[in-house]
């Protein structure tokens, strides 16, 4: 998946509606009307939504007669998931090295915690001291 086209597809699943759009699309196919039953918002809006989605590749739309539907293109799903996990080792080998720096911080405060201690007083009540 080139860059460009990672760009397009990421903008595109950075608005929540089209999120949980995607989101129902897979579960299956749907029409126009039952997409925008959840939102709040007009029917231009979903249109605007789904053209989105559309250009990036994440869907389909066909008419059939009156009926408007949608369909999730798994194939795009699947490279911006293959996409993502090329970035895994990167993200596991920073992971690693914060994970290290953290425990050696954490040893040195042990042992400089250790070394300093001082015994602190005895603290007495005043009857203590009477006796």
């Amino acid at each position: 998946m080139d860059t460009d086209r990672i760009d397009v597809v990421l903008s595109a699943l950075a608005d929540p509606i089209r999120r949980r759009i995607v989101e129902r699309l897979g579960k299956g196919e749907a029409t126009v009307t039952d997409l925008s039953a959840p939102f709040d918002v007009s029917a231009p809006a979903i249109s605007r939504h789904l053209g989105v989605l559309e250009r990036a590749g994440l869907i389909t739309r066909e008419r059939h007669g009156t009926w408007r539907t949608c369909r999730l293109r798994p194939e795009a799903v699947d490279e911006l998931g293959t996409w993502l996990s090329g970035l895994q080792p990167v993200w596991d080998r920073r992971f690693d090295s914060l994970e290290a720096v953290l425990a050696a911080q954490r040893d040195h405060t042990r042992v400089v915690g250790a070394s300093s201690a001082t015994p602190t007083p005895a603290i007495t009540t005043d009857s203590q001291e009477q006796s």
